[in-house]
């Protein structure tokens, strides 16, 4: 038995030890379902979904590439593709999410300090602190650059005051990574840093935005006199804007994912909900546009989900191809969801009353909240221009 073999049968055998029942598909239905951000704040409808955060956050495999002496679990890419393959085949949950694992924990391995990565890094991978983006302002959204909230040199500390709109869940985190002018004189590029800011500190406070779709993960937050400390500085002072380019990458990569579909039987899957409103006949979807449209979308799918596979198995560090990433999965994304809407009909287009049920109610609100999937991280316009300038190479005029 080779090294990797080895550690397979480890794998499966702590995980078929480890992983609560309910964190596995095929689990009670009547048990609550969290969606685990961890935090100072956490709430946990089940136990067992604290239960499986903590011994996967302790085994350092919410992160499982990271240095154990930052908290991960020091795997290579081969040992983290065999735990993905055998958290697949028992159907584990994931049993964190976190932007401070998609995005921030990423750059503070290349840019933080070693006293930076050890304060934080554990804390995210274990899920001990949740993390909000701080980029975007009034009038300051695909020009970031623009920003304006300034970070006044005050001795220790820098004195935080402006700020930031389509701040996501900054209600409910407990710290935010922001970019901030420290810079007045300089270029617009070059006068901007990356701070790290605790949201409990006094003159932090957030507004929540309510959404088309009803629901509203997005805040405006603002500073009003912040005394933040020098050493949350991430990098160089007026060097934020290289930092800030490679975490957005970071983010398009991960909210290309949403192209990717719910499985097959799932309340999201659109193969069943085609076959719930539209009739099915010898397993398949009755009406034949319909089942042309839906094949059709699967296959692009499927190759869309195979070329991810791909790039995470290179282990490449992010690139501009993560906007080529991002534009496919999110427009892929809405065009599912529009299917899913044409699909069922008036159902499709069902917001309130007892005459529908609450998965047509959520299928209308989820096919508009798509619509900021392709905004959010740079949008379909912004990405097209960094692919042809960045992947391509056409000239800008």
């Amino acid at each position: 038995m080779n090294n990797l073999e080895k550690f397979r049968e480890d794998t499966r055998d702590w995980l078929d030890k480890n992983c609560p029942p309910s964190m596995r598909n095929g689990a009670d239905p009547k048990i609550p379902v969290d969606e685990v951000w961890g935090g100072r704040n956490a709430e946990y409808k089940n136990p067992e979904s604290k239960i499986w955060l903590d011994r996967m956050g302790e085994k350092g495999w919410t992160m499982p590439t990271v240095p154990k002496e930052y908290g991960g679990g020091g795997l290579t890419k081969e040992e983290v593709k065999i735990l993905n393959e055998e958290m697949f085949f028992i159907g584990a949950k994931q049993p964190l999410l976190s932007f401070g694992i998609w995005m921030l924990a990423p750059v503070l391995l290349e840019y933080g300090s070693e006293k930076q990565k050890k304060e934080h890094i554990p804390k995210i991978i274990k899920g001990e602190i949740r993390w909000c983006q701080g980029y975007s302002e009034p009038g300051s959204g695909s020009d970031l650059a623009s920003l304006s909230t300034k970070a006044e040199d005050i001795g220790e500390n820098y004195l935080v005051n402006g700020q930031k709109v389509w701040t996501s869940y900054a209600d409910k985190a407990d710290w935010i990574f922001a970019l901030v002018r420290t810079g007045a004189k300089e270029p617009k590029h070059d006068g901007i840093s990356f701070l790290l800011i605790d949201m409990q500190t006094k003159g932090v406070s957030t507004k929540p935005i309510t959404l088309i779709s009803g629901k509203s993960p997005f805040c405006e937050t603002f500073f009003d006199n912040v005394e933040v400390p020098k050493a949350n500085l991430i990098g160089e002072l007026n060097a934020g804007w290289t930092i800030a380019k490679k975490l957005l990458q970071h983010e398009r990569k991960f909210i290309s994912n949403f192209g990717l579909a719910a499985g097959m039987g799932s309340k999201r899957d659109i193969v069943s909900i085609a076959k719930k409103h539209l009739g099915e006949e010898n397993g398949k979807i009755k009406n034949g546009f319909y089942r042309s449209e839906i094949s059709s979308h699967k296959i692009k799918e499927h190759a869309f989900g195979l070329t991810l596979k791909r790039a995470n198995d290179e282990g490449g560090k992010a690139s501009a191809t993560a906007s080529m990433f991002k534009l496919y999965g999110t427009e892929h994304n809405k065009k599912r969801h529009e299917l899913m809407v044409a699909a069922s009909g008036i159902n499709g287009v069902a917001w309130d009353g007892d005459e529908f049920e609450d998965n047509d109610k959520n299928l209308t609100r989820a096919w508009l909240r798509t619509k900021g999937n392709s905004i959010e991280g740079g949008t379909s316009e912004v990405q097209l221009n960094v692919i042809s300038k960045r992947v391509l190479g056409l000239p800008s005029q």
